[in-house]
């Protein structure tokens, strides 16, 4: 197969003023619309006002762009960054960490627990943990049309050709990666569902670190370097900060099963 399809979905034409619109922000911005209609239902499901998604939304939104921008900033190009401070604000140029969207999207929680009321953090981040590999499923649907991240080369038959990087058959790597992220959310859903609630503070948002972030280390497997550091390394920067939160997510799960899933 051969993926040759524009990143630019469309343009925004503004007087004198043109806006290329890519495929990857909208699909990052519908994660937010996403997260805005589960979680109404997930609050009317408990007998919470609707009306407390949006301060939660808005503080995860912001949290999630700075901590994802910063990530890539500091773990995969500090030296161009330090050099080029002003760029660190030019998100549109590219380079987003899943990593460091994690930190924002955990800061941006605790932020909005500590004024909320009758949800802590972990309340939270439970929910969180149930929803946001559906998320991640549609980020990485954006990098594909976006032909970034790409797989190592493969002569697998349904290798797919980025045309608009080179010749190379690859591992489409970005659809892998978005089916177990989407094989995750509905595994997490599911128990959601049945249980009728998240069961007890942190058991969702453990399995959610050590289901995602042990996925990711697979993943990288298959991945070409994100960085020019990365060459020759048989782990990957992905992979050396994936472990961590595995540990923590296991640390989670059973601290949650010794009160009783």
């Amino acid at each position: 197969m051969v993926w040759d399809i524009s990143p630019i979905a469309f343009t925004l034409n503004l007087g004198s003023f043109n806006l290329p619109v890519r495929w990857y922000g909208l699909f990052f911005a519908s994660t937010f619309a996403y997260g805005i209609l589960i979680f109404r239902y997930m609050y009317r499901r408990e007998g919470r006002p609707v009306d407390e998604v949006y301060d939660l939304v808005l503080w995860v939104m912001g949290a999630t762009i700075v901590g994802a921008r910063l990530g890539h900033v500091v773990l995969y190009d500090p030296r161009y960054y330090l050099s080029h401070p002003w760029e660190i604000f030019m998100v549109w140029k590219g380079g987003l960490a899943s990593h460091g969207a994690l930190v924002g999207i955990l800061a941006g929680v605790w932020l909005y627990s500590r004024r909320a009321t009758n949800q802590s953090f972990l309340w939270v981040c439970d929910r969180v943990g149930m929803s946001v590999p559906f998320s991640g499923c549609l980020i990485r649907i954006g990098n594909f049309f976006n032909s970034e991240i790409l797989g190592r080369p493969t002569d697998l038959p349904w290798a797919v050709t980025f045309a608009r990087v080179d010749l190379l058959p690859r591992h489409p790597v970005q659809l892998y990666e978005a089916f177990s992220y989407l094989l995750i959310f509905l595994y997490q859903f599911r128990y959601y569902l049945k249980q009728g609630h998240a069961g007890p503070e942190g058991y969702l948002f453990g399995r959610f670190l050590v289901l995602v972030f042990g996925a990711r280390f697979v993943m990288e497997f298959f991945k070409e370097g994100q960085a020019a550091f990365e060459i020759g390394w048989a782990v990957g920067m992905g992979q050396w900060l994936s472990p961590p939160a595995v540990l923590v997510g296991f640390y989670f799960i059973l601290r949650a099963q010794r009160r009783g899933v």
